[in-house]
């Protein structure tokens, strides 16, 4: 089953209420969760790389929530806040539904002919008046992380990307090139990476975590 991992004190503001852990427990019970484990950064880092390594991360607590395998909206802190509200009738379930923006104008993806050999569909979609915390933003980003890893099957099967529509402007294209002619400053980092680079870089982050 997926975890979640959530700042108990930012999900009870959440929820609107603070729950002991035999009351939250219970509550994820009901719901179909199970509250894996109590824990903090500092906890986990102890364990998994010792005390000396330990002493400057959090001690802010955290809850690990296993989810089932078919919930993904429930993979971060504003999904999970949001079931748990709607299973206890505090809130209605919410209703999506496509508007035009105010001045009419609909943003254009076009898809070239060589990317339908790799990626043979693409949807896109504007989401306006959108204000993210530094909070939410990573609660966004690890979302989008749990997804890629998930049903996306590490990006094997859907690739997900998110971008500010104040910063750049349509119409846009989905094209398919060679890794060395693709260049892009990837995410958290400040210099251009070739596709090639991108991924020994990676591939050797990985190794050295």
């Amino acid at each position: 089953m997926p975890t979640v991992s959530v700042k108990r004190d930012l999900l009870f503001r959440a929820l609107g209420r603070a729950y002991t852990e035999e009351e939250f427990d219970e509550l994820c019970f009901e719901f179909g969760l199970e509250l894996d484990e109590i824990t903090s950064e500092k906890d986990i880092i102890s364990k998994e790389q010792g005390d000396g390594k330990a002493g400057s991360a959090s001690d802010v607590i955290l809850f690990k929530i296993d989810v089932p395998a078919n919930r993904y909206d429930l993979l971060c802190l504003e999904g999970l806040v949001r079931g748990l509200q709607v299973f206890k009738e505090r809130i209605e379930a919410p209703r999506y539904k496509r508007i035009l923006p105010e001045n009419g104008e609909v943003q254009r993806l076009i898809i070239t002919e060589e990317t339908a050999l790799v990626r043979p569909y693409a949807v896109a979609a504007v989401l306006r008046n959108i204000k993210l915390t530094q909070e939410s933003y990573e609660s966004f980003i690890e979302l989008q992380e749990k997804l890629h890893q998930n049903i996306c099957r590490r990006r094997t099967l859907v690739a997900i990307g998110t971008h500010d529509l104040d910063t750049i402007a349509g119409p846009f294209t989905y094209t398919a090139r060679p890794p060395s002619d693709i260049k892009f400053k990837p995410l958290n980092q400040s210099v251009e990476l070739t596709a090639k680079e991108m991924m020994d870089f990676y591939r050797a982050d990985r190794k050295s975590t």
